[in-house]
């Protein structure tokens, strides 16, 4: 039987009173989706929040979660998705109490399931930013990278099973929230600053309502 963790009962009043704005941010790897988050965040003032940032930062962080969570992944069992939920909540409550303006919750949802917690939990996110690359040029992106970055691992062979992971399980993720007239695909394919123009394009005529 994998490890459990505990979980916290944690107080959302401050963060639905505040009701700002939330974006979930979806991309595959080496789709620039990072750098146009860093853009976003420079343009709105919004807090760029990463699950899987948060995660390792729990685990480094030396708490007992920290330490339940460790035997969760080393024991090769997925980490439950009302953990992930629970870091998310806590690291929202602390930016709103630092006056934060909305947030863009970074490679999340993953699954369906993950996305309709968070939004009955929560409040429902405004839009999902889908920076939509062909798989051709993501796997050219990333090779390019590992060049420049040396991790070995990164060989043409892992990187494609990565993106089939990813575009395996994000799909339904792009499809459910594209009936719910959500889903804002944006060609991430050119130059930072057309993408940039794109996102800015989208997100004035929400942020203009709120």
């Amino acid at each position: 039987m994998a490890p459990t963790v505990e979980r916290k009962n944690i107080n959302l009043a401050p963060l639905k009173a505040a009701n700002v704005p939330i974006f979930f941010i979806v991309g595959g790897p080496g789709s620039g989706k990072g750098t146009q988050c860093d853009k976003i965040v420079a343009k709105y003032g919004l807090t760029h929040l990463s699950s899987g940032d948060l995660l390792r930062d729990e685990v480094k962080s030396g708490s007992p979660r920290g330490a339940q969570l460790t035997a969760i992944m080393e024991s090769g069992a997925l980490v439950p998705l009302e953990v992930v939920l629970d870091l998310v909540k806590e690291a929202m409550l602390k930016a709103i109490e630092k006056g934060s303006k909305g947030f863009l919750i970074d490679g999340y949802p993953r699954e369906v399931v993950q996305g309709q917690q968070f939004e009955s939990e929560i409040q429902e996110a405004k839009l999902v930013l889908f920076f939509d690359v062909a798989e051709d040029t993501l796997v050219k992106r990333l090779l390019h990278r590992a060049q420049t970055s040396g991790r070995a691992d990164d060989n043409i062979d892992t990187i494609k099973k990565r993106l089939h992971t990813f575009v395996t399980s994000t799909q339904p993720v792009v499809d459910y929230y594209e009936k719910k007239g959500k889903l804002v695909r944006i060609n991430a394919e050119g130059s930072v600053d057309d993408i940039f123009g794109v996102v800015v394009a989208n997100l004035d005529k929400v942020t203009s309502k709120i």
